[in-house]
C-alpha cells in the first residue's frame, strides 16, 4: 500500500472505534436509549456498542468496528492519512471534529380560514367524514393558507408540533408531497385510540392511516405513520434489520404497547419493510402483518377505488 506499510495498517486496526471516540471525541458521545450504547451528538442515528465497538449509522446504512473504519467512513479521511494518524506518525495530529448537521427551524404552515379543500380532497379519496372531523378536532390535520395543502401534524409527548407532512389537494397532475422544513421524523403523524390500548398499527404514509381507519370504522388502537420506509434496490440481499425512527420513539414513549400491526403497502418495498419490522421487534412484541390483500395496493388506493365505484353508481 503506497505511503504506509502492512505493519502500520495492522497497528492502526488495533484501535477500536469506541476507544478513539472516548479519547478524541468524548464530548461527542452521549448515552443512547438502548443500554450499553452511545450515539453521536451531531448524528443521532449513529449508534455504537460500548463493549463490542460495533457501530452503525442508520441514515447512511454504513457500519464497522475499528477506529480506521470510523475515520474513513464517517469523517471522510483518506486511508493513508487515517493510518498515519492512528499510528501517531502525524505528531500532534487529532482529526477535526465532525460538523454538526444544521437543521432549519421547524414551523407549521399558516392555517387557512377553513378546511374546505381538505374535506373535498379526502372525501373524494374515500376517507370517512368522521375520520376527518376527529383529526381536525385533535389538531393533527388542517388546510394550509398559502397552497391549500392538507397538513398532517406530528406532536411530541408534550403536545408540541415537531413534524408536518404536506399533501396537495388539487386533483390534476402529480400530487404534491413534502415534509415541512425542520420536521423531525421521530415524531410522525399519529392518531391515538379513544381508550387505552396496547396495540399500534403502522403505515408508510399519513393518508394510509386515515384510509385504513375509514375501512375498519374503529378507533381502538394507535395508528402511526412511519413517514416513509427504507427498502434497498436489491431486496434479495440479506441485511441487518432496520428499525423506523418513528416507531422506535413511539415505543419508548408507550411502554404499554404489546402488539405491532404492520400495514405497509403490498408491493416489493412494503413487503420488505414489513419483514424488517417483524425481524427487529418480534422478540419483544407480538408482530402481525396486515398488508392490503391486493398486489401493488396500499390502503389509500383501496378507499379511493371504492369511492370511484360509488360515484360511478350514483352517476348512472
Amino acid at each position: 500500500m503506497p505511503g504506509v506499510s502492512s505493519a502500520q495498517i495492522t497497528q492502526a486496526k488495533r484501535m477500536t472505534a469506541i476507544e478513539f471516540l472516548q479519547r478524541y471525541r468524548a464530548q461527542e458521545l452521549v448515552p443512547a436509549k438502548s443500554h450499553g450504547e452511545f450515539q453521536l451528538r451531531s448524528h443521532d442515528s449513529f449508534k455504537i456498542n460500548a463493549q463490542t465497538s460495533f457501530w452503525h449509522w442508520k441514515s447512511r446504512d454504513i457500519g464497522g468496528r475499528s477506529a480506521l473504519d470510523y475515520l474513513i467512513k464517517v469523517e471522510g479521511m483518506k486511508f493513508v492519512d487515517a493510518v498515519l494518524a492512528l499510528c501517531e506518525q502525524a505528531p500532534g495530529y487529532i482529526p477535526p471534529e465532525p460538523q454538526t448537521e444544521k437543521k432549519p427551524p421547524f414551523a407549521l404552515p399558516a392555517a387557512a380560514v377553513d378546511n374546505r379543500r381538505v374535506y373535498a380532497y379526502l372525501l373524494r379519496r374515500g376517507i370517512s367524514r368522521n375520520v376527518i372531523d376527529t383529526c381536525i378536532r385533535a389538531g393533527i390535520l388542517y388546510e394550509s393558507a398559502k397552497y391549500h395543502n392538507a397538513v398532517f401534524v406530528g406532536r411530541d409527548e408534550t403536545g408540541v408540533a415537531r413534524y408536518a407532512f404536506l399533501r396537495g389537494t388539487y386533483s390534476s397532475g402529480e400530487p404534491f408531497k413534502a415534509e415541512a422544513p425542520g420536521s423531525d421524523k421521530r415524531y410522525s403523524f399519529c392518531v391515538p385510540p379513544k381508550q387505552q390500548s396496547g396495540r399500534v398499527a403502522v403505515y408508510e404514509a399519513a393518508i394510509d392511516v386515515l384510509a385504513h381507519w375509514s375501512l375498519e370504522h374503529t378507533q381502538d388502537k394507535f395508528r402511526l405513520s412511519l413517514a416513509g420506509i427504507y427498502a434497498p434496490a436489491d431486496v434479495q440481499t440479506p441485511r441487518p434489520a432496520r428499525t423506523p425512527a418513528a416507531l422506535d420513539v413511539f415505543l419508548d414513549r408507550h411502554p404499554e404497547i404489546r402488539e405491532i400491526e404492520v400495514c405497509t403497502d403490498n408491493d416489493q418495498a412494503g413487503r420488505y419493510a414489513a419483514e424488517q419490522i417483524k425481524q427487529a421487534y418480534q422478540d419483544r412484541y407480538c408482530v402481525c402483518l396486515n398488508l392490503p390483500s391486493r398486489e401493488g395496493f396500499d390502503y389509500a388506493d383501496i378507499t379511493q377505488e371504492m369511492a370511484s365505484r360509488q360515484r360511478a353508481v350514483i352517476s348512472r
